[in-house]
């Protein structure tokens, strides 16, 4: 890897419950534009999307009646994206833009799986007409839930972005590792430009269903994520899109594009969450790159589940003992959690704290935010899954 080749962010696209382009998320703005509670579906508290209207971004009608809301969500904010950095329209580029979706499986038809399961017994359901009522009720792109990399394919048709394409699957970790893919793929020269981030659509019956089923899901109502530690921990799912333009900085030196922040370091790894694993695995990402001494400003993925949240709290807490002092925000506390887009989403709000030389105000009812009073030169991202994958991203402002 050529450690002469600097990553930069050059255009960010965010789509969340605090509004559908990047100046919503910025600091002062944010705090005043994310919702201050959630909306109530099927007993469980979640933030849901702001309104948008899908067609600045997906202007055929046809196109957008293929697409679940996910897949939406997702095209929309790699749309953004690609106008923030200046690269819609211009062949030139787009032909050679790589890219790098952290996906899960589509939106499921509830409505024709009610249907379905209504229409008999079990022995029934199990029979051979179940496949065939699939085959008659559901869309040709759909099946027992969109395809994880129809995400991708429909960036491609929409935005012509044509370069390289890759999927990651994984939850939280799959949006770690796009943004660790592309950044390492910069430094070995393996590419000069790449779309990278993930969507999720939280407001879904059978996607609050899996999550109640491995009991992560917070029913009552929520505070800030550092509230919910202990026994009453828990998931409040966010609807969030969030897609980067991470470019080597030459290349976009040589078209004229201004960063918003430089990616220094990405690391990731996963344990199996033995007691006091998570704060390990943190300090052992941490030291295989140099932090620079000072205070730091640190926006969390935290998610409010145990033992994640707890072990993160106390690796950031433990900074101190580094001679790096944190000042934490949660962004799950304002956008609600966005599994694969939650990375992604964190690392837009770092590079726009970076650009506005501004940190994010602290939560009100947080028992672990402070102010944060410095110049504002870096930024750490941290992401702790909430059942496995840990990752961290140092970002900096490019003078």
């Amino acid at each position: 890897m050529s450690a002469a080749r600097e990553v930069w962010i050059t255009g960010i696209g965010i789509l969340s419950a605090a509004g559908d382009r990047a100046a919503l998320h910025a600091p002062g703005s944010i705090e005043t534009n994310a919702p201050q509670d959630p909306v109530n579906i099927s007993g469980y508290p979640v933030l849901p999307l702001c309104a948008v209207d899908f067609s600045k971004q997906i202007p055929k009608v046809s196109e957008q009646r293929q697409m679940s809301r996910w897949q939406k969500i997702g095209v929309y904010a790699a749309g953004v994206a690609l106008d923030d950095a200046g690269l819609t329209g211009r062949e030139e580029f787009l032909e050679r833009t790589h890219l790098l979706v952290a996906a899960g499986n589509g939106d499921r038809d509830c409505s024709l799986d009610s249907k379905i399961l209504e229409g008999g017994s079990c022995e029934r359901v199990l029979a051979a007409g179940f496949n065939e009522s699939l085959l008659r009720g559901l869309r040709p792109t759909l099946y027992l839930g969109e395809l994880s990399n129809l995400l991708a394919g429909n960036i491609s048709i929409v935005h012509h972005v044509t370069g390289s394409s890759r999927t990651f699957k994984g939850e939280e970790i799959a949006g770690v590792s796009v943004v660790e893919n592309a950044y390492r793929r910069i430094l070995a020269d393996q590419g000069d430009v790449f779309l990278v981030g993930g969507a999720l659509n939280a407001e879904r019956d059978d996607l609050l269903l899996g999550y109640e089923l491995g009991q992560f899901l917070l029913s009552e109502s929520p505070g800030s994520v550092w509230s919910r530690r202990g026994d009453s921990g828990g998931l409040v799912l966010g609807s969030v899109g969030a897609f980067l333009v991470i470019e080597a900085r030459e290349h976009a030196e040589a078209r004229g594009q201004a960063p918003y922040a430089r990616i220094t370091a990405v690391r990731s790894d996963r344990s199996r969450r033995e007691a006091g694993q998570i704060q390990r695995i943190l300090e052992h990402l941490c030291e295989s790159f140099e932090i620079p001494r000072g205070p730091l400003a640190v926006i969390s993925g935290a998610s409010g589940v145990e033992p994640a949240t707890s072990g993160e709290l106390a690796f950031l807490q433990g900074l101190a003992a580094w001679g790096c002092p944190a000042s934490i925000r949660a962004h799950g506390s304002r956008l609600g959690h966005g599994v694969e887009a939650h990375f992604p989403s964190g690392i837009c709000l770092g590079a726009l704290a970076l650009s506005a030389r501004r940190f994010y105000e602290p939560m009100p009812d947080s028992i672990c935010e402070t102010a944060y009073g410095s110049d504002l030169d870096k930024v750490l991202v941290t992401g702790a899954g909430h059942w496995r994958g840990e990752g961290l991203a140092l970002l900096e402002r490019v003078t």
